[in-house]
């Protein structure tokens, strides 16, 4: 069975990773647009590579939980991808081998001259890393306002999947959001949120618990 899995910042939270903006529209104290769009960046360079420096520094100190771990055990009865919106590792930790990123990845960092130039970066990145061109490092984050590459293969690998899986996200953000749409009318759909935005129906299985709970449980049933 091709199972595709939508995850959100719920699914990380557990482990200790921040939600990614409070009610009141900001991100840890930070202005979203001041610390992710590139006018910020181009504002105050400094302040968007120390606020990721930050992140980056925080999810090296935190493990997958329970909800990572079983998408990773699913994978070996089923051909499971994760579409996530989340920036770090920690599907890849848990042990999921197809992962798609949203949203970019916190652990790289690419060029502000070729954007196909991507590194792999564990470290803090400052102002004077330079690419190979010698042009300034910057988050491999994808910043409002700039398009979101994997969005198409996403699309894919919904369109074939016979069972969907939403977990952790309201599935407000778009064009995340907009993803499900494009399930086959007979793929069944398992939301996972402790505030479900979704009613149940015949289609859709809700459970409305934190993923660590309720993810568990859907991959006992698809097993």
């Amino acid at each position: 069975m091709k199972i595709t899995v939508l995850t959100g910042a719920g699914v990380s939270a557990e482990s200790g990773i921040k939600t990614f903006r409070d009610s009141n529209g900001l991100w840890e104290g930070h202005d979203v647009m001041e610390v992710a769009s590139p006018e910020g960046f181009k504002r105050n360079p400094e302040a968007v590579l120390d606020f990721y420096n930050q992140r980056r520094r925080q999810l090296l100190t935190v493990q997958p939980n329970a909800a990572h771990c079983a998408l990773a055990e699913l994978e070996k009865t089923h051909d499971v991808t994760i579409i996530t919106q989340n920036v770090d590792d920690l599907h890849e930790r848990a042990g999921s081998t197809k992962v798609i990123h949203l949203h970019g990845e916190l652990l790289k960092v690419r060029s502000t001259f070729d954007e196909d130039l991507i590194l792999d970066w564990r470290e803090d990145l400052n102002l004077g890393d330079f690419c190979e061109h010698n042009h300034q490092l910057r988050p491999h984050i994808v910043w409002f306002g700039e398009m979101v590459p994997m969005i198409e293969t996403a699309t894919e690998v919904v369109e074939q999947a016979d069972a969907v899986l939403i977990i952790g996200t309201s599935m407000q953000v778009y064009p995340a959001a907009g993803l499900v749409q494009y399930a086959k009318p007979n793929a069944q759909i398992y939301f996972v949120d402790p505030k479900p935005s979704i009613s149940e129906s015949k289609r859709i299985t809700v459970f409305a618990e934190k993923a660590s709970i309720g993810v568990p449980k859907v991959v006992e049933l698809l097993k």
